[in-house]
């Protein structure tokens, strides 16, 4: 992956060699620290790169800090403002990912939340797949255990949460699967190493609730939306025993850095046809529709990042 060549960094864009920290830094010590995921399209039509719900996604970022007792100065917009900044500097014409970090930056020991200052720092880069097979992910079900919300919460992006998603990710990968979907404590599906899952039985979508520690995904609320709105599907979030999934029609992932990444194989059983059904192809064809601002009902969450918006191309 190529390095950033800038950085928003204490209050301003700077060359991505200036933001550093130290080695004593809290959040590098104690996993203090919390982060987001944005994406930008390029719609090569329009000559445009745009951003996805910005406002949304920054605004669960400040809820995320807030967790974590962190106060910033800023707002969601002023933050989303920074994002565009940075990106016109980057100055890219291509599909790219956007990294905000907020940690706590004292470099002292002690684990604490209290008494800390905060630091703030955005990067982006080109990206384009998580995962890799997005048409035909093969999955198992993880050995490791969803955080839960009463020893870390879920809810929040909390950098040191992730060290649990790492753990599912790496012996998924290392057994020859694409991805992990890993259970809560009650031995209900809550979620994949990092994206929200859905399943499709009878014609109808289910996906776990927000009470089954999963990340109140941006994206998930998105397809909601969409499986609702565009498909005509009943959408019900209820908690899914782990047999549940082996019987689907279809399933799939959904998230920022995953997208929508159909799933066909739970451990080597196949799902519905075992092959991306119906729904997900439908549902894939109108997210990135949808993300690229080529669908005007949806154009209000795309936040064009250059000053003009161009016409599109004859």
């Amino acid at each position: 992956m190529p390095t950033p060549n800038y950085a928003f960094f204490r209050g301003r864009v700077v060359p991505y060699s200036e933001a550093k920290v130290g080695v004593m830094t809290h959040a590098l010590n104690y996993g203090t620290a919390v982060f987001g995921g944005l994406r930008g399209y390029w719609n090569s039509d329009e000559q445009q790169l745009f951003v996805f719900r910005p406002l949304d996604h920054f605004r669960r970022f400040l809820q995320s800090a807030q967790l974590l007792l962190m106060e910033f100065p800023y707002t969601a917009e002023q933050l989303a403002d920074a994002t565009m900044e940075l990106l016109r500097t980057e100055d890219y014409h291509t599909d790219c990912y956007v990294r905000p970090l907020g940690f706590y930056g004292d470099e002292l020991i002690g684990v604490r939340l209290h008494n800390l200052h905060p630091e703030l720092s955005i990067v982006s880069v080109p990206f384009g797949r998580y995962v890799s097979n997005e048409e035909g992910a093969h999955v198992t079900i993880s050995s490791w255990r969803r955080v839960d919300d009463n020893s870390i919460p879920a809810r929040g992006k909390l950098a040191g949460s992730y060290v649990n998603s790492a753990f599912a990710k790496s012996d998924a990968e290392r057994a020859g699967f694409d991805e992990a979907l890993v259970l809560n404590q009650d031995g209900h599906i809550s979620e994949g190493s990092a994206e929200n899952f859905f399943m499709i039985r009878n014609g109808v979508v289910h996906t776990p609730p927000v009470t089954d520690n999963i990340l109140e995904g941006i994206t998930r609320r998105t397809v909601i939306s969409l499986l609702r709105e565009e498909l005509g599907l009943e959408v019900v979030e209820r908690s899914i025993d782990r047999t549940e999934v082996y019987l689907a029609d279809e399933a799939f992932f959904s998230g920022t850095g995953v997208q929508i990444a159909a799933i066909i194989k739970v451990d080597h059983r196949p799902v519905g046809s075992g092959k991306m059904g119906p729904v997900v192809s439908e549902l894939r064809d109108l997210y990135f529709n949808v993300v690229r601002g080529k669908v005007q009902k949806y154009r209000h969450w795309c936040a064009p990042v250059y000053e003009a918006e161009r016409e599109p191309a004859r």
